[in-house]
């Protein structure tokens, strides 16, 4: 991000407003004149905030959405997992899900967007998954060398499409926390 002169609450209204455009009109559509009007900025300020649409909405996705295992330490694998499921809503993870599948559509196309996605989003949440499962190893739950470990989020990402894709529903968090007991936790051992 460019020197920044937002405030932190205008800041929190312009991503807002780029993640309400993202729903009405895809990634593809927007613009960034579109987000300048929306939020009574020039573009010359949005580019100094941000390189551009991607990094924009890439960030936008990370300022609503905390990296949900960060802090989370209950003294079990399954009750770390079980309260990361547990801080979200039904209703943000119908919305999030919505708007993601959108965006895996647009990645294809767009390398950038794929590049920042990955920093803003995947890494930190893969980051912090891995700090759970290293304590799980830590504290004797799981055999370091598990060959499961590597395909937890693979598994958890897996859990996030295949619903919508197979059931035509999204995910909730009655699913995922089965999903947990039943997929994730037994293919770990747990």
């Amino acid at each position: 991000m460019g020197r920044s002169r937002l405030t932190p609450e205008r800041e929190a209204e312009l991503y807002a407003a780029v993640l309400d455009l993202l729903r009405e009109v895809g990634y593809d559509a927007l613009t960034m004149d579109a987000v300048a009007a929306r939020t009574r900025s020039s573009k010359a300020t949005l580019y100094r905030q941000w390189q551009g649409k991607p990094e924009l909405v890439a960030r936008a996705l990370r300022h609503r959405k905390p990296v949900r295992a960060a802090g989370i330490d209950t003294g079990t694998l399954r009750g770390d997992l079980h309260e990361m499921v547990a801080r979200d809503d039904d209703r943000r993870m119908e919305r999030d899900s919505a708007l993601m599948r959108g965006l895996v559509r647009a990645v294809h196309d767009n390398p950038d967007l794929h590049r920042a996605l990955r920093e803003q989003l995947i890494e930190p949440e893969v980051t912090g998954l891995d700090a759970m499962l290293r304590r799980a190893v830590d504290r004797g739950e799981l055999a370091a060398d598990h060959p499961a470990l590597t395909y937890v989020p693979h598994m958890l990402v897996g859990a996030l499409a295949a619903r919508q894709l197979i059931e035509g529903r999204p995910v909730d968090r009655a699913f995922l926390t089965g999903y947990l007991d039943a997929v994730v936790l037994p293919a770990l051992g747990v």
